[in-house]
């Protein structure tokens, strides 16, 4: 569970292997190849045996790309990644590129040749992107061509890790609140009703939903590698691979789910011939399209049904999410106290500080996983957004400046993230006014109320008005999907400035994250966890309003507010949020850290 901080020092992985794929390549007469950082499942965090980015460049964050020429080579990245993409990778043996302003498509378009043949695989690409990556290579007159065998699967040979094989078990209604025979019924006749036959589902989160189980192939996600079809009356048939099944799985999955075993699923796309079948294009690679094409089966594009019913918790997992925010929180809390304290004086560095709220966490017993790597960025690294320490780029918090850091964790109950920016040390003034204009973006999101149909785009704004009225802003979302006791990332909803048709709707966990970053001096971030609340009336008004309940329980730093920034609605907010960590963490403390939470949740 340990995160990890010197993957790169790891001798499978890195930009050497670029000759052995090039070799690969010739013998398929290819003078190309595409690399997406996603594997046949479309994961964020990948099991080591699917990291083929990782593996060929040595680059281990969580989105990019390659492509590998006769010739060249290039590496894509977002700007999350710039210092670590830098760090991990050889830039004499690959040109580091942007993964967003024209990326691969536009690589491909300056440097392939006519004549040219670009090899991709059809199991990691999506049919956009591949549409895309067409459209480039045409234009430079090359063709794109699927590969039977993927050159760097053939290159990679014994080497690569074997796929992963973790239990999976059944989920508790306790926990999950509905059983996987009512969620079947009801997804399956949303299908009927749209003259579909089935659906094809393909992601693992979707799939831990649908049928009520955990696996553990996915690091930082309870998430089970497998593939299933859901019937429109109901029933399923659900891919996995023997060894992950456990004695119990067959009896709790009920008789109107079929288990079968990886190798079964192509003739199971085979016999949906003559039938509309439903298949995200967003969470789906070309090579389900192209399978069900070729099956004689209609394939109807459209969203996951699993997506949306999966984003708005039930009654007990908005309960459980509640649960394991005070566990949270009280773990948590005793990392500020020891950050407040102790690291004043001892000033530690980044990797010390992952390791110690780890521990905090471990300590209390439920702690399944992290929910991502953390993220601690003392000074001028946490201006980094998705910066995450390495042995090389470590550094010691000093006084005067910020540490962020940004965490969270799997219990049963729930998935937690939540980021808090703390001060070391004296702040200057600059430092302080800034943070408040961050508090203050995250109080108005905090307490907005809005009708029902409105997606988080129509809110963005609301997080930034105080910043874009000193003339800052950021330049990532201000909030993202949090799943139950999975994904940290989950859609279909977000919070950010591109817009999203999606509305929010009661049950939704979104995150509410503001920023401020000044390159090379220190970033800001204030995180909590929100559930969107049930529509209520407002004395006077003439429609009911959906709200944000605050699920994130720990302590903002006071000593960093300008109190007079501050108006008197805002005030009595965060004083009220205070009065609530204390209320419901305090008990949960040893005497001195509930003694130092009560300095620290003290009007402002």
């Amino acid at each position: 569970m340990r995160q990890t901080f010197d993957e790169t020092t790891d001798p499978s992985f890195g930009p050497k292997h670029a000759p052995l794929i090039r070799h690969a390549m010739a013998a398929q007469g290819l003078d190309g190849f595409v690399i997406p950082h996603e594997d046949e499942y479309q994961n964020e965090y990948l099991p080591s045996a699917n990291d083929r980015l990782a593996w060929a460049t040595g680059f281990t964050g969580s989105a990019g790309a390659a492509v590998i020429l006769k010739d060249k080579a290039a590496v894509f990245v977002d700007g999350r990644y710039t210092l670590q993409v830098r760090d991990q990778v050889d830039s004499e043996l690959f040109e580091i590129r942007d993964l967003v302003e024209g990326g691969v498509p536009a690589y491909l378009g300056e440097v392939a040749q006519s004549g040219w043949t670009i090899g991709y695989d059809a199991r990691l690409h999506s049919p956009d992107a591949l549409e895309r990556l067409s459209a480039a290579a045409t234009r430079a007159g090359a063709a794109l061509k699927p590969v039977e065998v993927n050159p760097l699967d053939e290159a990679w040979g014994a080497a690569r890790p074997a796929q992963p094989t973790a239990a999976v078990a059944p989920h508790p209604l306790e926990f999950a609140g509905e059983a996987s025979s009512a969620k079947r019924a009801r997804i399956g006749a949303a299908l009927a009703e749209a003259k579909v036959g089935a659906a094809i589902i393909t992601s693992p989160a979707s799939i831990a939903w649908l049928f009520n189980i955990r696996g553990g192939d996915v690091i930082r996600s309870p998430l089970p590698l497998a593939q299933a079809i859901l019937n429109a009356d109901g029933t399923a048939r659900l891919f996995l691979d023997p060894a992950k099944v456990t004695a119990d799985l067959p009896a709790w999955l009920g008789n109107e789910v079929r288990l079968e075993g990886p190798d079964d699923f192509e003739a199971a796309l085979a016999n949906l011939n003559g039938q509309r079948v439903s298949i995200d294009p967003g969470q789906s690679a070309a090579w389900y399209f192209e399978s069900l094409e070729a099956a004689g089966a209609q394939a109807v594009r459209a969203v996951d049904p699993c997506a949306l019913p999966r984003a708005c918790k039930n009654a007990v997992e908005v309960e459980g999410a509640r649960r394991a925010h005070v566990r949270d929180g009280a773990a948590l809390t005793r990392f500020l106290h020891w950050v407040a304290t102790e690291a004043q004086e001892t000033l530690p560095d980044e990797v010390e500080i992952v390791g110690r709220l780890e521990s905090f966490r471990e300590a209390t017993g439920a702690l399944k996983d992290l929910s991502f790597d953390t993220i601690a960025g003392a000074a001028s690294n946490g201006a980094i957004v998705h910066y995450r320490p390495t042995h090389r780029l470590n550094r010691h918090v000093e006084p005067g400046s910020l540490l962020l850091v940004d965490s969270g964790a799997q219990y049963l109950d729930g998935t937690t993230d939540v980021t808090r920016t703390l001060a070391i040390g004296e702040q200057s003034a600059e430092m302080r006014e800034r943070f408040t204009l961050v508090l203050k973006g995250n109080l108005a999101l905090a307490r907005v109320r809005f009708p029902a149909g409105t997606p988080g785009s129509a809110l963005d704004a609301l997080a930034r008005v105080a910043l874009w009225s000193a003339g800052f802003d950021y330049d990532h979302g201000t909030g993202h999907g949090v799943g139950s006791y999975l994904g940290v990332h989950e859609g279909p909803h977000r919070i950010a400035k591109v817009p999203n048709s999606v509305p929010l709707m009661a049950g939704m966990i979104v995150s509410n994250e503001p920023g401020y970053y000044k390159q090379g001096a220190y970033g800001i971030r204030i995180e909590n966890l929100q559930v969107v609340t049930e529509a209520a009336s407002i004395p006077g008004g003439e429609r009911a309003m959906l709200g944000f309940e605050t699920l994130t329980l720990a302590p903002i730093d006071r000593r960093l507010v300008v109190a007079a920034m501050l108006t008197d609605e805002e005030r009595a907010q965060l004083d009220t949020y205070h009065a609530r960590v204390l209320r419901e963490i305090g008990p949960k403390l040893p005497a001195d850290v509930a003694a130092w939470l009560g300095r620290a949740c003290a009007p402002i």
